[in-house]
């Protein structure tokens, strides 16, 4: 059996970084971990090629090769997602798939063959079991279990080009114990934290290891702290250990929640496994409005104290940001842009609120008959697929003075040099100015120095991390570049004058005008 692995196409956005790799001579961020998961679960006898459409093209003579194409992918995905299939129909080949968009909505794609849904642990097994029976497959396989990850394999990471991606990936476990009401994570995952084996976990270093990797390394866990115990206890003094022997081969980065911060030992246990950055849902400022969605793990706390104890610990934070909440006044805008000033967190993603399917939000908004769409799975794409209480126009202007008040160039530099002062990295000396550096440092100075609006605020940040912060100089070209990007993604040029068109928002109704202030949700009909 042949067997032709595809992941589609990912259009830019906040996590794609497509305009930051090109400065490291990158193709995509990270790979289809649960692509080449699904592959390792695979009989060893088939021959197995892998297509990650966002590093190479999917030929024609790809598919042709094939006797099925398996396929998994996330709502951003759609467009390719219809353009594969196309093509595997074109060809008559078999289409198996999987993941996210398909669990949520494979009644879309009637043109698919065979549906793997939920956890391919459990599904994958049942579709194996007929074909080797000789039984003709189902067109359905689900399950409303969770699987144990004891039984989840080493990924097929030989399947990758490895030279193309910025980080490897390992999964640590799945679930999260909170339920926030606009996230989809427990829906399709639960709330009850699973976890590999430690064992597991040393066998994936290895094997990455052993295909000589080096450098970055994304946890891509929900939230790695879901289960204290069993990470303070267990895994992370294994990790340390393997790191030691290997001479620290990786640095890790990750997803948690904000109570990191209230766990002196988990901090500490963490940078000496070598996990130099996390990302947190922070989500808002605004107490009512974390009571709205049920973010628990925010409320009653200092988050600007709790953001910032994390980077004096040495761990570099990346945070996610919401507006458009039921509870939000015109007032939220400015307290977002102050808290992200203040905490120095450079990478910010603020993002319109969104109502995925299955969601709390998504069924509370479907009975309001406020519902316009489904999601995008991009809420960094100014699109919103529900209609707001506040007034519409005042939220697409609060939205985007938000953008421009923390990415136009001077308030970005501004920050990264808030993070600097803040921020105490665990060993300075250990960053090595080497050739990629200064690559990176050449094509930062041609396009952000010299080519792009905001110019001189580039070589004044520069000038003042020679002078000031001198051991900081390849963390200062990393952040220009993420600066570069993100005013790319969000349509700024490096003043702060948007360049996106208006009327995407809402671009599933084109009816409905957030330009216009007399446009009102109350006066829509359904």
């Amino acid at each position: 059996m042949k067997i032709l692995l595809v992941y589609p196409y990912s259009p830019d956005s906040f996590w794609s970084f497509r305009h930051a790799l090109s400065f490291i001579s990158k193709k995509a961020a990270v790979p289809p971990l649960g692509l080449i998961t699904v592959s390792a679960m695979l009989p060893t006898s088939w021959e197995k090629r892998l297509i990650d459409m966002n590093v190479t093209k999917l030929k024609t003579t790809d598919i042709q090769w094939a006797d099925m194409v398996f396929i998994s992918a996330m709502n951003i995905q759609k467009d390719s997602v219809d353009y594969v299939i196309n093509e595997c129909v074109k060809q008559g080949v078999k289409i198996v798939a999987g993941g996210p968009l398909f669990t949520q909505e494979y009644q879309n794609y009637p043109d698919v063959s065979h549906f793997i849904l939920n956890e391919a642990e459990i599904t994958l097994p049942l579709f194996l079991s007929d074909l080797e029976a000789g039984r003709p497959p189902e067109k359905l396989y689900k399950t409303d279990k969770f699987a144990d990850l004891i039984q989840s394999p080493v990924p097929d990471f030989h399947l990758l080009s490895m030279k193309d991606y910025a980080f490897m990936s390992i999964q640590v476990s799945r679930g999260c114990p909170y339920a926030c009401d606009f996230c989809e994570i427990t829906t399709l995952l639960g709330n009850k934290v699973r976890m590999k084996s430690t064992a597991q976990v040393i066998n994936e270093l290895d094997t990455l290891y052993k295909l000589h990797w080096r450098g970055s390394v994304s946890v891509v866990d929900d939230n790695f702290i879901g289960n204290t115990h069993h990470i303070k206890n267990e895994l992370l003094p294994a990790m340390i250990a393997w790191q030691k022997s290997h001479k620290q081969p990786f640095v890790f980065s990750s997803q948690s929640s904000i109570n990191l911060a209230d766990d002196n030992r988990l901090l500490s246990l963490m940078m000496e496994s070598g996990f130099s950055s996390t990302f947190i849902g922070i989500e808002t400022p605004s107490n009512a409005s974390l009571h709205e969605c049920n973010k628990v793990q925010n409320k009653n706390r200092n988050m600007l104290h709790s953001v910032m104890k994390i980077q004096r610990a040495g761990m570099l934070v990346s945070g996610g940001f919401i507006v458009g909440f039921d509870s939000d006044s015109p007032s939220v805008f400015q307290q977002q842009i102050d808290f992200i000033q203040q905490s120095g967190i450079v990478s910010a993603m603020v993002g319109l609120l969104n109502a995925p399917k299955n969601t709390k939000l998504y069924n509370r908004l479907g009975e309001e008959k406020r519902l316009i769409s489904t999601s995008s799975g991009n809420n960094t794409d100014y699109s919103m697929n529900f209609i707001p209480l506040m007034n519409q126009a005042e939220l697409i202007a609060g939205y985007k003075k938000i953008i421009n008040d923390i990415y136009a160039t001077k308030p970005y530099y501004t920050r990264v040099r808030k993070l600097f002062a803040n921020y105490r990295r665990k060993n300075p000396k250990q960053q090595k100015i080497n050739i990629p550096i200064l690559k990176a440092l050449a094509k930062s100075i041609y396009v952000i120095g010299i080519r792009s609006k905001g110019q001189s605020d580039f070589w004044k940040f520069m000038i003042w991390t020679l002078v000031f912060q001198p051991t900081s100089l390849a963390d200062a070209i990393e952040y220009s570049i993420y600066g570069y990007h993100y005013r790319m993604v969000y349509g700024l040029s490096g003043n702060g004058n948007y360049k996106l068109a208006e009327n995407i928002i809402f671009k599933s109704n084109p009816s409905i005008n957030l330009l216009n202030p007399e446009t009102r949700s109350e006066s829509l009909s359904y």
